[in-house]
Protein backbone atom coordinates (compact mmCIF):
# COMPACT_ATOMS: atom_id res chain seq x y z
CA UNK A 1 0.00 0.00 0.00
CA UNK A 2 1.52 3.30 -1.08
CA UNK A 3 2.11 6.36 0.41
CA UNK A 4 -0.93 8.06 -1.52
CA UNK A 5 -3.12 5.30 -0.50
CA UNK A 6 -2.36 5.67 2.64
CA UNK A 7 -3.53 9.71 3.04
CA UNK A 8 -6.62 9.00 0.95
CA UNK A 9 -7.68 6.25 3.50
CA UNK A 10 -6.61 8.03 6.14
CA UNK A 11 -10.16 10.32 6.74
CA UNK A 12 -12.06 7.86 6.09
CA UNK A 13 -10.50 5.31 8.48
CA UNK A 14 -10.63 7.68 11.13
CA UNK A 15 -14.06 8.52 10.53
CA UNK A 16 -15.32 4.82 9.97
CA UNK A 17 -12.95 4.88 13.85
CA UNK A 18 -14.93 6.92 15.36
CA UNK A 19 -18.36 5.75 14.52
CA UNK A 20 -17.49 2.19 15.66
CA UNK A 21 -16.94 2.97 19.08
CA UNK A 22 -19.52 5.67 19.30
CA UNK A 23 -21.38 3.61 21.06
CA UNK A 24 -18.90 2.98 23.42
CA UNK A 25 -18.63 7.04 24.66
CA UNK A 26 -20.46 7.58 28.00
CA UNK A 27 -22.99 10.42 26.55
CA UNK A 28 -24.25 8.29 23.82
CA UNK A 29 -25.05 5.42 25.37
CA UNK A 30 -28.58 6.08 25.79
CA UNK A 31 -31.25 4.85 24.15
CA UNK A 32 -32.11 8.24 22.69
CA UNK A 33 -28.53 9.48 21.74
CA UNK A 34 -28.10 6.21 19.78
CA UNK A 35 -31.46 6.41 18.02
CA UNK A 36 -30.25 9.79 17.01
CA UNK A 37 -27.27 8.26 15.52
CA UNK A 38 -28.97 5.15 13.48
CA UNK A 39 -31.20 7.76 11.79
CA UNK A 40 -28.23 10.01 10.75
CA UNK A 41 -26.59 6.95 9.35
CA UNK A 42 -30.11 5.86 7.76
CA UNK A 43 -29.95 9.47 5.69
CA UNK A 44 -26.64 9.36 4.88
CA UNK A 45 -27.01 6.63 2.87
CA UNK A 46 -30.56 7.69 1.25
CA UNK A 47 -28.43 10.71 0.86
CA UNK A 48 -25.33 8.90 -0.99
CA UNK A 49 -27.88 7.16 -2.94
CA UNK A 50 -29.50 10.18 -4.03
CA UNK A 51 -26.04 12.10 -4.69
CA UNK A 52 -24.90 9.45 -6.86
CA UNK A 53 -28.24 9.87 -9.46
CA UNK A 54 -28.99 14.16 -8.59
CA UNK A 55 -25.19 15.21 -8.17
CA UNK A 56 -23.40 13.15 -10.09
CA UNK A 57 -25.26 12.44 -12.87
CA UNK A 58 -27.74 15.34 -12.83
CA UNK A 59 -30.84 13.62 -13.37
CA UNK A 60 -32.58 15.21 -9.95
CA UNK A 61 -35.37 12.84 -8.28
CA UNK A 62 -38.33 14.00 -6.50
CA UNK A 63 -39.04 10.95 -6.08
CA UNK A 64 -36.96 8.88 -4.07
CA UNK A 65 -39.48 8.10 -1.28
CA UNK A 66 -41.25 5.61 -4.02
CA UNK A 67 -37.63 3.37 -3.46
CA UNK A 68 -37.58 3.37 -0.12
CA UNK A 69 -41.45 2.71 0.01
CA UNK A 70 -40.56 -0.38 -2.17
CA UNK A 71 -37.86 -1.75 0.21
CA UNK A 72 -39.31 -0.97 3.47
CA UNK A 73 -42.84 -2.98 1.82
CA UNK A 74 -40.52 -5.45 0.76
CA UNK A 75 -39.50 -6.06 3.75
CA UNK A 76 -43.04 -6.00 5.77
CA UNK A 77 -44.82 -8.08 2.94
CA UNK A 78 -42.25 -10.40 3.85
CA UNK A 79 -43.15 -10.60 7.69
CA UNK A 80 -47.18 -9.66 6.74
CA UNK A 81 -48.15 -12.22 4.24
CA UNK A 82 -45.49 -15.37 4.76
CA UNK A 83 -44.53 -15.06 8.57
CA UNK A 84 -40.79 -14.81 7.62
CA UNK A 85 -38.26 -12.28 8.92
CA UNK A 86 -38.57 -8.97 7.75
CA UNK A 87 -34.58 -9.15 7.83
CA UNK A 88 -34.68 -11.09 4.84
CA UNK A 89 -35.99 -7.95 3.56
CA UNK A 90 -32.13 -6.85 2.98
CA UNK A 91 -31.23 -9.49 0.36
CA UNK A 92 -34.71 -9.35 -1.34
CA UNK A 93 -34.60 -5.71 -1.49
CA UNK A 94 -31.13 -6.26 -3.84
CA UNK A 95 -33.43 -7.82 -6.44
CA UNK A 96 -37.25 -6.01 -6.06
CA UNK A 97 -36.14 -2.21 -5.77
CA UNK A 98 -33.92 -2.52 -9.27
CA UNK A 99 -36.25 -3.87 -10.68
CA UNK A 100 -38.67 -1.32 -9.81
CA UNK A 101 -36.01 1.56 -10.68
CA UNK A 102 -35.82 -0.01 -13.96
CA UNK A 103 -39.71 0.06 -14.30
CA UNK A 104 -39.32 3.92 -13.11
CA UNK A 105 -36.65 4.69 -15.45
CA UNK A 106 -38.33 3.31 -18.97
CA UNK A 107 -40.83 6.22 -17.92
CA UNK A 108 -39.64 8.88 -16.40
CA UNK A 109 -36.09 8.62 -18.16
CA UNK A 110 -37.35 9.35 -21.41
CA UNK A 111 -38.17 13.33 -20.08
CA UNK A 112 -35.21 15.70 -18.75
CA UNK A 113 -34.84 18.92 -16.38
CA UNK A 114 -37.66 19.83 -14.37
CA UNK A 115 -40.10 17.32 -16.71
CA UNK A 116 -37.76 14.41 -15.31
CA UNK A 117 -38.36 15.88 -11.94
CA UNK A 118 -41.91 16.17 -11.87
CA UNK A 119 -42.53 12.67 -13.50
CA UNK A 120 -40.24 11.13 -10.43
CA UNK A 121 -42.54 12.93 -7.70
CA UNK A 122 -45.52 11.53 -9.86
CA UNK A 123 -44.29 7.65 -9.66
CA UNK A 124 -44.05 7.85 -5.78
CA UNK A 125 -47.22 9.35 -5.33
CA UNK A 126 -48.46 6.55 -7.71
CA UNK A 127 -47.12 4.03 -5.30
CA UNK A 128 -48.68 5.48 -2.14
CA UNK A 129 -51.72 5.04 -3.72
CA UNK A 130 -51.18 1.69 -4.48
CA UNK A 131 -50.05 0.61 -1.35
CA UNK A 132 -53.40 1.99 0.47
CA UNK A 133 -55.87 0.72 -1.86
CA UNK A 134 -54.69 -3.10 -1.90
CA UNK A 135 -55.25 -3.70 1.50
CA UNK A 136 -55.51 -7.42 1.69
CA UNK A 137 -51.77 -7.19 0.11
CA UNK A 138 -49.58 -4.37 2.06
CA UNK A 139 -52.22 -3.68 4.71
CA UNK A 140 -53.63 -0.25 3.38
CA UNK A 141 -53.72 2.59 5.59
CA UNK A 142 -53.57 0.46 8.45
CA UNK A 143 -50.07 -0.32 7.81
CA UNK A 144 -47.70 -3.47 8.64
CA UNK A 145 -47.15 -3.15 12.28
CA UNK A 146 -44.14 -6.35 13.23
CA UNK A 147 -45.14 -7.76 16.56
CA UNK A 148 -41.75 -8.89 17.46
CA UNK A 149 -38.54 -7.11 17.65
CA UNK A 150 -36.04 -8.90 16.85
CA UNK A 151 -33.09 -6.78 19.70
CA UNK A 152 -34.50 -4.73 22.62
CA UNK A 153 -31.23 -2.45 22.77
CA UNK A 154 -30.13 -0.25 19.87
CA UNK A 155 -26.77 -1.34 19.73
CA UNK A 156 -27.22 -4.16 17.06
CA UNK A 157 -29.29 -1.89 14.52
CA UNK A 158 -26.78 0.68 14.75
CA UNK A 159 -24.01 -1.86 13.58
CA UNK A 160 -26.43 -3.41 11.01
CA UNK A 161 -27.08 0.41 9.39
CA UNK A 162 -23.29 1.31 9.68
CA UNK A 163 -22.34 -1.65 7.97
CA UNK A 164 -24.60 -0.54 5.02
CA UNK A 165 -23.55 2.93 5.33
CA UNK A 166 -19.89 1.50 4.18
CA UNK A 167 -21.16 -0.50 1.92
CA UNK A 168 -22.55 2.59 0.09
CA UNK A 169 -19.59 4.84 0.75
CA UNK A 170 -17.77 2.21 -0.61
CA UNK A 171 -19.72 1.75 -3.75
CA UNK A 172 -20.37 4.90 -4.70
CA UNK A 173 -16.56 5.79 -4.04
CA UNK A 174 -15.83 3.27 -6.43
CA UNK A 175 -18.29 4.19 -9.18
CA UNK A 176 -17.88 7.76 -8.62
CA UNK A 177 -13.75 7.71 -9.74
CA UNK A 178 -14.04 4.64 -12.13
CA UNK A 179 -14.75 5.02 -15.88
CA UNK A 180 -19.23 5.08 -14.87
CA UNK A 181 -18.67 8.07 -12.87
CA UNK A 182 -16.74 10.05 -15.64
CA UNK A 183 -19.48 9.39 -17.96
CA UNK A 184 -22.36 10.43 -14.86
CA UNK A 185 -20.52 13.67 -14.69
CA UNK A 186 -20.69 14.17 -18.62
CA UNK A 187 -24.38 13.80 -18.86
CA UNK A 188 -24.23 15.95 -15.71
CA UNK A 189 -22.74 18.91 -18.03
CA UNK A 190 -23.84 18.27 -20.97
CA UNK A 191 -26.00 15.19 -22.17
CA UNK A 192 -26.33 15.99 -25.82
CA UNK A 193 -22.59 16.79 -26.06
CA UNK A 194 -22.09 13.00 -24.24
CA UNK A 195 -24.10 11.60 -26.91
CA UNK A 196 -21.98 13.54 -29.68
CA UNK A 197 -19.32 11.92 -28.01
CA UNK A 198 -20.70 8.14 -27.84
CA UNK A 199 -21.56 7.47 -24.51
CA UNK A 200 -25.29 5.97 -24.13
CA UNK A 201 -26.76 8.71 -22.30
CA UNK A 202 -30.15 6.27 -21.14
CA UNK A 203 -28.24 3.16 -20.17
CA UNK A 204 -26.00 5.42 -18.05
CA UNK A 205 -28.74 6.96 -16.55
CA UNK A 206 -30.54 3.93 -15.89
CA UNK A 207 -27.32 2.46 -14.39
CA UNK A 208 -27.34 5.85 -11.82
CA UNK A 209 -30.84 5.41 -11.56
CA UNK A 210 -30.89 1.75 -10.20
CA UNK A 211 -27.63 2.46 -7.76
CA UNK A 212 -29.02 4.95 -6.25
CA UNK A 213 -32.26 3.14 -6.04
CA UNK A 214 -30.66 0.11 -4.46
CA UNK A 215 -29.00 1.77 -1.74
CA UNK A 216 -32.00 4.25 -0.85
CA UNK A 217 -34.15 0.81 -1.23
CA UNK A 218 -32.18 -0.77 0.86
CA UNK A 219 -32.41 1.66 3.83
CA UNK A 220 -36.30 1.22 3.26
CA UNK A 221 -35.52 -2.20 4.50
CA UNK A 222 -33.97 -1.78 7.51
CA UNK A 223 -36.38 1.13 8.61
CA UNK A 224 -39.26 -1.56 8.97
CA UNK A 225 -37.10 -3.92 10.42
CA UNK A 226 -35.67 -1.13 12.77
CA UNK A 227 -38.63 1.40 13.36
CA UNK A 228 -41.60 -2.05 13.34
CA UNK A 229 -44.28 -0.16 11.83
CA UNK A 230 -45.08 1.32 8.62
CA UNK A 231 -47.82 2.53 5.87
CA UNK A 232 -47.67 4.48 2.95
CA UNK A 233 -48.11 7.84 4.19
CA UNK A 234 -44.84 7.20 5.92
CA UNK A 235 -42.31 5.64 3.61
CA UNK A 236 -43.79 7.26 0.55
CA UNK A 237 -44.21 10.43 1.87
CA UNK A 238 -43.02 12.95 -0.12
CA UNK A 239 -42.33 15.63 1.80
CA UNK A 240 -40.76 13.62 5.29
CA UNK A 241 -38.92 11.16 2.46
CA UNK A 242 -38.11 12.73 -1.27
CA UNK A 243 -37.87 16.58 0.38
CA UNK A 244 -35.97 15.71 2.93
CA UNK A 245 -33.48 13.74 0.98
CA UNK A 246 -32.78 16.72 -1.70
CA UNK A 247 -32.25 18.72 1.48
CA UNK A 248 -29.54 16.52 3.20
CA UNK A 249 -27.66 16.69 -0.02
CA UNK A 250 -28.01 20.53 -0.56
CA UNK A 251 -26.90 21.37 2.83
CA UNK A 252 -24.35 18.86 2.88
CA UNK A 253 -23.11 19.79 -0.50
CA UNK A 254 -24.55 18.19 -3.74
CA UNK A 255 -21.35 16.13 -5.85
CA UNK A 256 -19.33 16.47 -2.62
CA UNK A 257 -18.18 12.86 -1.10
CA UNK A 258 -19.06 14.25 2.97
CA UNK A 259 -21.77 16.18 2.18
CA UNK A 260 -24.22 13.26 2.83
CA UNK A 261 -23.04 13.06 6.38
CA UNK A 262 -22.78 16.59 7.24
CA UNK A 263 -26.29 16.96 5.68
CA UNK A 264 -28.04 14.10 7.40
CA UNK A 265 -26.20 15.17 10.64
CA UNK A 266 -27.76 18.56 10.84
CA UNK A 267 -30.83 17.70 9.35
CA UNK A 268 -31.47 15.04 12.17
CA UNK A 269 -30.41 17.30 14.94
CA UNK A 270 -32.52 20.12 13.90
CA UNK A 271 -35.34 17.82 13.47
CA UNK A 272 -34.94 16.76 16.92
CA UNK A 273 -34.46 20.10 18.53
CA UNK A 274 -37.65 21.79 16.71
CA UNK A 275 -39.55 18.74 17.70
CA UNK A 276 -39.17 19.90 21.57
CA UNK A 277 -40.42 23.39 19.90
CA UNK A 278 -43.66 23.88 22.02
CA UNK A 279 -46.94 24.76 19.38
CA UNK A 280 -44.67 23.98 16.12
CA UNK A 281 -46.76 21.36 14.43
CA UNK A 282 -46.40 20.95 10.93
CA UNK A 283 -44.46 24.87 11.17
CA UNK A 284 -41.63 22.49 10.57
CA UNK A 285 -42.14 21.87 7.57
CA UNK A 286 -41.38 26.27 7.18
CA UNK A 287 -38.73 26.25 9.05
CA UNK A 288 -36.91 23.93 6.98
CA UNK A 289 -38.07 25.60 3.46
CA UNK A 290 -36.52 28.87 5.07
CA UNK A 291 -33.12 26.41 6.21
CA UNK A 292 -33.00 25.81 2.41
CA UNK A 293 -33.36 29.41 1.13
CA UNK A 294 -30.62 30.50 3.16
CA UNK A 295 -28.53 27.54 1.95
CA UNK A 296 -28.98 28.74 -1.43
CA UNK A 297 -28.48 32.06 -0.89
CA UNK A 298 -25.20 32.10 0.82
CA UNK A 299 -23.87 28.30 0.96
CA UNK A 300 -25.23 27.54 -2.88
CA UNK A 301 -22.72 24.76 -2.87
CA UNK A 302 -23.11 23.13 1.00
CA UNK A 303 -21.38 23.19 3.56
CA UNK A 304 -18.62 21.14 2.54
CA UNK A 305 -18.73 22.26 -1.14
CA UNK A 306 -18.06 25.91 0.39
CA UNK A 307 -15.99 24.86 3.70
CA UNK A 308 -13.49 27.56 2.66
CA UNK A 309 -16.09 30.42 2.63
CA UNK A 310 -17.36 29.30 6.07
CA UNK A 311 -13.44 29.20 7.25
CA UNK A 312 -12.79 32.46 5.98
CA UNK A 313 -16.25 33.57 7.78
CA UNK A 314 -15.23 32.21 11.12
CA UNK A 315 -11.75 33.46 11.07
CA UNK A 316 -12.71 37.11 10.34
CA UNK A 317 -11.44 37.18 7.34
CA UNK A 318 -7.97 35.89 7.92
CA UNK A 319 -6.51 33.52 5.49
CA UNK A 320 -8.82 30.14 5.11
CA UNK A 321 -7.46 27.09 6.49
CA UNK A 322 -6.98 24.12 4.76
CA UNK A 323 -9.94 22.47 3.49
CA UNK A 324 -10.13 18.52 4.67
CA UNK A 325 -11.29 17.17 1.15
CA UNK A 326 -14.77 16.62 0.18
Amino acid sequence: MGKTTVQVLRVPLAVLFLLAVAPLVPGLTSSYSMHILILALLWSIIGMAWNLLGGYCGQVSFGHAAFFGIGAYTAGILYYQFGVSSWWGLPLAVVIVPVGALVVGYICLRLRGPYFALGTLAMGEVLRVTAENLEEFTGGARGILLERRTWVGKEPYYYIILALTVVTFIVVEVVVKSKLGYYFVAIREDQDAAESLGIPTTLYKNVALVLSALFTGLAGAFYTSYMGYIEPHIVFALHDISIITIMVVMVGGVATRWGPFVGAAIMVVLSEFIRTLPRIGAAHQTLFGVLLIVIIIFLPNGVVGDFRKLTRLFAGGRKPLPEGGN
